[in-house]
């Protein structure tokens, strides 16, 4: 009855139609019906959102056979969106999803892959299933299999190969491309080196939400490489981006405090926030025990 009353709601909107009939042909046994039906609820689309049920609906559909959703169930299993969190399955899913080549599986599974979180960690494994994921068009694997190859860990480093997928994956909007270009304008690396260039892409990924763009932006208005230098302007940049939980953020506000560049001058407030650096991960900032 909830999930009639939800489609309902809508009246006699076109796409309200659409989901009554995504509905039913899920309800007869359409596993692509209910891959659909499942994003529109997870969505909220001409339908009350229901995590929930959206969370069902993907793993019927995956057991029907469609990798999309088994992609999307792993994903909610991961992050614990309607479902209970459940690691172990979430990459039982991407790898499923991948297998039936659900771009969006292979991604995932090669995150984990990268960092080595519930898996073993292989880099060489993590590339192959970024460029999988970017072949299939999975623009964010693009990204990331640019970053492997802008490191050359384990992979070879390749800065020409580097720019050309940062750059596909940042004419897409993809947020971790355009500063993965950015940062190899501002080295100079596969590219002729360019700070203006370089800060126009921070600021295309700080305003895509990453907040690695807006401390690389901000990076850029503090020492005014390539734009015009404003300590105030690196100050909110970094504290936004500190406000997400990034480390390196937080450490440069620290920085700023000390200094009195662009905010006030405490030296409290420099260690507080040094503190929340080390705890975001950024090891530079933990104190170091000292040793007699």
């Amino acid at each position: 009855m909830l999930a009639i009353t939800a489609v309902t709601l809508y009246g006699c909107d076109p796409g309200n139609a659409d989901a009554r009939q995504l509905r039913d042909s899920c309800e007869t046994g359409d596993a692509q019906a209910c891959n659909k039906f499942a994003v529109k609820l997870q969505k909220g689309e001409y339908v009350l959102r229901d995590d929930t049920r959206a969370a069902g609906l993907f793993d019927r559909s995956c057991t029907g056979g469609v990798a999309e959703s088994c992609a999307s169930f792993g994903v909610m299993l991961q992050t614990g969106a309607g479902v209970k969190r459940d690691s172990a399955r979430a990459i039982e899913m991407f790898r499923k999803g991948c297998d039936g080549r659900a771009m969006e599986g292979c991604a995932r599974l090669g995150l984990l892959v990268r960092d080595g979180k519930g898996v073993p960690r292989d880099i060489a494994r993590a590339a192959t299933l970024f460029g999988q994921a970017c072949d299939g068009g999975n623009m964010t694997a693009c990204a990331h299999l640019g970053s492997l190859h802008a490191a050359g860990e384990e992979v070879p480093q390749d800065f020409t190969l580097a720019v050309s997928l940062f750059r596909k994956s940042c004419d897409a909007k993809v947020a971790l491309g355009c500063v993965g270009l950015g940062r190899l304008y501002a080295d100079g690396s596969g590219v002729k080196e360019n700070d203006s260039t370089a800060a126009t892409l921070f600021k295309q990924s700080c305003e895509g939400d990453d907040p690695t763009g807006c401390v690389q932006l901000g990076i850029a208005y503090e020492s005014g490489a390539g734009i015009g230098q404003d300590f105030q302007q690196a100050a909110d940049l970094y504290r936004e981006a500190c406000e997400d939980e990034n480390g390196e953020a937080c450490a440069r506000l620290a920085v700023l405090h000390e200094k009195g560049a662009g905010v006030y001058r405490s030296s409290q407030r420099a260690t507080q926030l040094r503190k929340e650096a080390c705890n975001a991960g950024y090891v530079q900032s933990c104190v170091k025990p000292k040793t007699s």
